[in-house]
């Protein structure tokens, strides 16, 4: 025996006698994985010896080799793999048929690509890409063919591949003008990719080629361009940009290239350089004149005047009531204000966008601003506020709070039949919410009996977003789907397996059942909830008994579990409370670093670790001591301890410290007489912070009902 068919069979004994390992049938899957990853020669020689002695899993086996030549860019290989399997995998012969395509296209085998591509034009993941090997096929015998092919599937093709291609097929039709057409397409939209330096290299070559006949492009093109720039942070480069286009431009183009030159020396910074020459800048009474006042309000604001920020404001209501930039101008005053605190100021501003802007997506908010505001502070017509808020945006996020916050009026008011209808209402609808469980508790203490019709009627009336339940029985498009990636994913194509997933549950599958095949089959718990969340993201809306428990535990998983529970008993905390901490901060992920470097289950930052290292009963610290979980979960445990007890035992305000700081949340406790914890929370003016102390809550309650029982 060879050594390296030694090395081989000993790879293959050693994974098939490993505690844990997988069966005969997902062997295979393991092992092409491993070859894909790093592909060594002893790896490869493993899988062929795992063929040999399994020729049931051959033509997968042959399917998996193929793809992995193709990867390698071997395409002499993965023809001699692909070739002798169309007919063998008829479920999945359009896999086998697009990388066979693929791999003959590289050596410019063209002959019968289109036929040989049938199986991708029946619904498949692969059929745009598809379309663009035929082209490519053509282009060389048959351009003008190409380009028809190309037209007529424009909409199938993905993009930017779609238009570069159709580019390099009319130059190779000798259309340079329409060559040009879509390589300006691709540069002037696209700034990074391949497909944006092939589209550079070509309109350089068709310059030169083309001379005068060569088509500029357009001020739009060009004005496009600076603002994906501008989008990306590339300040310096937009800036060139804006002043290559104003001096090319007319009009509005060249007023709205002027204005973003100086608004790029204020976003990165430089708004002593941007204020003079906004201030300066002479522009015609249009959108680009709005633009302007938005962002000398905006530098104001950075200067702390609130004479020049509120004279901008006021000239935009005056000149351009409806402009876009009015909208932005007015939300970023507004945000200012309510960050300090001055309801005076903020209250004006969020009343004009909802009046003013109605159809807006920033409406459903500001209403609610003024309206929370109005109820926190006893104003006449709080109540019709609260109402009002519920009619016109039901289906909005707030409604839930607002739906709280009336029934909490009625409680005060003596209508307690009107409150518990409201409550009842908000935790049948709202079920899976924080004030949904605030409304359960309160139900509690309400006395039974009398009954509010005018009230009843009113929270009938009201239209929530209502989600359709998980079915358990899957479509015969969805088991088509389930049953290709399975034969994928046993190939050791999980990201193909994936992706056919992915793209049943945007064509003919059930999104939240094609969502549970991915997450199952994840390499870990945070990977599936993150595909969970993703694609299945109004679960939020669902009843508990609308999905099947596997779908709750994708979503809420307590890995870990018996280290978590023991560090929250040993530290007199709620081990649902932590669970739902970790899910917010982490997502169970042990290797998660934030933007602040904070690492692990609990994002612990190393400077704070190692003040509570030893506290916890960890002896030895270093900042690769937070991504065990073991030693994470005792020092995140003993933090929140900590906090919890510096607040006074309050949850909420503890919560909003992990996330915000303390210091942030003595601040906010001084702004208000808060009657309850809902009040506090619903005042927090950092959207982050209030959504997180809302969704923690929210989490421990699912783990709680999920888990209760074996948890303590």
């Amino acid at each position: 025996m060879t050594i390296r068919t030694c090395s081989a069979t000993l790879i293959l004994a050693l994974s098939c006698s490993l505690p844990g390992a997988p069966a005969a049938s997902s062997m295979l899957a393991v092992m092409v994985r491993a070859y894909r990853e790093s592909p060594t020669p002893a790896r490869r020689t493993a899988v062929t010896a795992y063929l040999a002695s399994h020729p049931e899993d051959a033509a997968l086996g042959n399917l998996a080799f193929g793809i992995a030549a193709y990867e390698q860019q071997n395409w002499s290989d993965a023809i001699a793999a692909l070739k002798p399997l169309p007919g063998k995998l008829p479920k999945i012969a359009d896999y086998a048929a697009y990388y066979l395509a693929a791999a003959r296209v590289e050596v410019e085998d063209y002959s019968g690509i289109a036929a040989s591509l049938e199986p991708t034009h029946r619904n498949s993941p692969l059929g745009g890409k598809a379309r663009l090997l035929e082209a490519r096929a053509l282009k060389a015998g048959a351009p003008a063919d190409a380009v028809r092919l190309l037209r007529d599937h424009y909409t199938e093709l993905p993009q930017p591949e779609g238009d570069v291609t159709l580019a390099d097929c009319y130059q190779a039709a000798n259309d340079l003008p329409h060559a040009a057409e879509f390589y300006q397409r691709v540069y002037y939209q696209y700034l990074t990719g391949a497909a944006a330096t092939r589209s550079a290299s070509a309109l350089i070559a068709l310059k030169d080629a083309m001379g005068a006949a060569y088509p500029e492009p357009s001020t739009v093109q060009l004005l496009r361009r600076a603002d994906r720039l501008l989008d990306a942070k590339e300040y310096v480069d937009a800036k060139r940009e804006y002043q290559n286009v104003a001096v090319r431009a007319e009009g509005l183009e060249r007023d709205q290239a002027r204005v973003r030159s100086a608004a790029a020396d204020y976003l990165s910074g430089k708004t002593a350089i941007a204020w003079p020459a906004l201030s300066a800048l002479q522009v015609a009474d249009s959108e680009a004149a709005a633009e302007r006042l938005y962002y000398l309000a905006e530098c104001a604001r950075k200067r702390n005047d609130d004479g020049d920020l509120a004279s901008a404001i006021q000239q935009l209501a005056a000149r351009h009531r409806q402009s876009p930039w009015r909208l932005k101008a007015l939300m970023s005053a507004a945000n200012r204000y309510l960050l300090v605190n001055r309801p005076e100021d903020y209250v004006p501003l969020y009343r004009a966008v909802y009046e003013d802007f109605p159809t807006s997506p920033q409406a459903a908010l500001c209403h609610w601003k003024v309206t929370f505001n109005a109820y926190q502070h006893d104003l006449p017509g709080a109540g019709a506020l609260l109402r009002e808020h519920m009619k016109l945006f039901s289906t909005h996020s707030t409604c839930g709070a607002a739906l709280y916050f009336f029934a909490r009026l009625l409680e005060r008011n003596g209508d307690t039949p009107g409150a518990r209808t409201s409550y009842q209402r908000l935790a049948a609808v709202y079920e899976n919410h924080y004030y949904a469980m605030l409304a359960r508790s309160r139900v509690k203490t309400l006395s039974a009996g009398g009954t509010s019709p005018e009230i009843a009627q009113f929270v009938a009336d009201l239209r929530f977003p209502t989600p359709s339940p998980v079915s358990t029985d899957a479509t015969a498009a969805t088991t088509q789907r389930i049953e290709r990636s399975r034969l994928l994913r046993s190939a050791g194509l999980a990201d193909l397996a994936d992706a056919e997933l992915r793209y049943g549950s945007r064509t003919d599958g059930q999104a939240a059942l094609l969502a549970m095949e991915i997450a199952d089959s994840a390499d870990a718990p945070h990977q599936a909830m993150r595909v969970m969340k993703g694609m299945a993201p109004e679960y939020l809306g669902l009843p508990v008994p609308a999905a099947p428990r596997k779908f709750w535990e994708l979503l809420f998983p307590l890995p870990y579990r018996s280290d978590l529970v023991r560090n929250a008993h040993e530290r007199e905390l709620d081990p649902f409370l932590l669970a739902g901490l970790i899910r917010q901060e982490s997502e169970f992920n042990p290797d998660a670093v934030s933007r602040a470097k904070a690492y692990g289950l609990t994002q612990v930052r190393p400077s704070t670790g190692r003040l509570y290292a030893r506290q916890a009963g960890v002896q030895r610290f270093t900042t690769n001591v937070l991504v065990q979980p073991a030693a994470n979960l005792k020092i995140g445990s003993q933090i929140l301890r900590s906090m919890l007890d510096k607040q006074g035992g309050s949850v909420e305000q503890t919560l909003a410290s992990y996330n915000a700081g303390p210091n942030r949340v003595v601040e906010w406790l001084t702004w208000n007489t808060y009657r309850e914890p809902a009040e506090f929370v619903e005042s927090i003016p950092f959207t982050e912070t209030r959504d997180y102390v809302q969704a923690v809550m929210r989490n421990a309650e699912m783990y709680r009902r999920l888990y209760e029982g074996g948890a303590r």
